[in-house]
């Protein structure tokens, strides 16, 4: 069995946390292939390693004087490298970024030393070997992550190494600058190094034990999820859910390796295996709830509209020509509504509803903004009968307005459309019905 282990940010952010990752990586022989991420937060106070570095480069391409900012962040690494007594400096590491710097290397540059830097203290402390992510991962011309140059290039490096750490978050473009992933990344990283080696199971290790059925941030204490399968985590995701990378999925999806969402303050506790299809029942109807805010609902009307052939093309088309990404769009016979991000609309909403009117020409179009759209997911909603009933049942009980309804043709997920002010309380309602009081 191979394992491929990834970190996050709060489990290296000290030579403490360092030493509780290094005793998990210890207790399992399998656990080959280790992708770190940078320092994160040693407490609530703190800042992150990478949010120092952007904000050190920010110096530097202003022409300002870095040193001070650059030494503090050299003073993170040194804690931890003291702490775990290593015999490794980092010194002609810090020359090297700071003359980058002050070549203006770059911001995706500078963001990925954080993982570079962790990565060859991490590569010290186990003993295993060191391997740059900038020569095994690659982007093309366009910015676009190259899977299949990555695929042959990492699987060869790694067929020869027993054991190595591949630092998370960058690779590097065909000119040979450093490229990043957006941020969260290093989880992509973990994904593409488990495929490249054939993992029988990628772990991904953070502060939390495993997915939760709702965000603790609203929901006191929510139930963890034991097995989620890869297309719930991908709905769930999308729709704000934080403990991995969107993204991530994807990689080891198609080769079908499960991920395994650890708790490196809890290795005991199981966490949540998320794999391709299981004939596990989950413990609720619903697998998970989740959900963004920021949304505005474009209502496009027109009589006749579905007997004219190509207008929902011709609608959308205004929408593409000012670069707006759609991303709900229930309809009905003489009416379709478009959700899009208000943040994204807002500077463009008027070139938007020249255009729509210009290529579909409708009868009426209304706006609506601070709306917030909520998923609610479960692979076990297809075999319960009275589920969209249970959900606005409980939804009319909080007095909470309903503004949209979307029932994907899967059953895996029904997304609600609420105000912005009523979407705590939509989260609460919705968690209440299906895993409180199981009504």
């Amino acid at each position: 069995m191979v394992k491929v282990v990834k970190f996050g940010g709060s489990s290296l952010a000290s030579a403490e946390q360092f030493a509780k990752v290094g005793d998990i990586i210890r207790a399992d022989k399998s656990r080959k292939y280790v992708v770190p991420s940078a320092p994160g937060k040693r407490n609530s106070k703190d800042t992150k390693v990478t949010d120092m570095l952007y904000e050190c480069y920010a110096l530097a391409e202003a022409d300002k004087d870095f040193r001070v900012q650059l030494m503090k962040i050299k003073d993170r690494y040194d804690s931890i490298i003291n702490g775990l007594k290593l015999n490794v400096s980092l010194e002609e590491e810090f020359k090297t970024i700071s003359a980058k710097f002050k070549e203006k290397a770059g911001a995706d540059y500078a963001a990925s030393r954080g993982e570079y830097l962790n990565g060859i203290i991490m590569a010290n402390y186990l003993g295993y070997e060191f391997v740059d992510a900038a020569e095994v991962i690659f982007f093309d011309e366009h910015g676009v992550f190259d899977a299949d140059k990555t695929q042959k290039v990492l699987s060869k490096r790694l067929e020869n190494l027993e054991t190595a750490v591949v630092p998370g978050f960058y690779g590097s473009n065909p000119d040979g600058s450093i490229r990043t992933f957006s941020r969260g990344g290093s989880d992509i990283t973990g994904s593409i190094v488990a495929k490249a080696c054939k993992a029988s199971i990628y772990e991904n290790w953070t502060d939390v034990s495993g997915c939760l059925v709702a965000d603790p941030r609203i929901i006191d204490n929510p139930k963890p999820i034991k097995v989620i399968t890869y297309r719930e985590l991908r709905e769930l995701s999308y729709m704000g859910a934080s403990v991995l990378h969107e993204d991530a999925v994807f990689p080891v999806r198609k080769a079908g390796i499960p991920i395994n969402i650890r708790n490196t303050n809890d290795p005991e506790a199981e966490g949540t295996m998320i794999v391709d299809s299981t004939c596990q029942k989950a413990d609720y109807t619903i697998t998970g709830v989740a959900g963004k805010k920021g949304f505005v609902a474009v209502s496009i009307e027109k009589d006749q509209m579905n007997n004219e052939v190509g207008f929902c093309r011709k609608a959308l088309q205004a929408f593409e020509e000012n670069g707006i990404s759609i991303e709900h769009m229930p309809s009905g016979i003489d009416t379709m509504t478009v959700f899009v991000h208000q943040a994204e609309f807002e500077g463009k909403e008027q070139q938007v509803m020249s255009s729509l009117r210009r290529l579909a020409n409708p009868d009426f179009t209304e706006l609506e903004a601070d709306l917030a759209l909520i998923a609610v997911v479960g692979r076990g909603m297809k075999s319960q009968r009275g589920t969209a009933g249970r959900i606005f049942s409980a939804l009319a009980h909080a007095e909470i307005n309903v503004r949209m309804i979307d029932q994907g043709s899967s059953e895996l997920n029904i997304i609600i459309g609420v105000s912005n002010d009523d979407f705590e309380k939509a989260i609460k309602a919705i968690y209440d019905i299906f895993v409180v009081t199981r009504l």
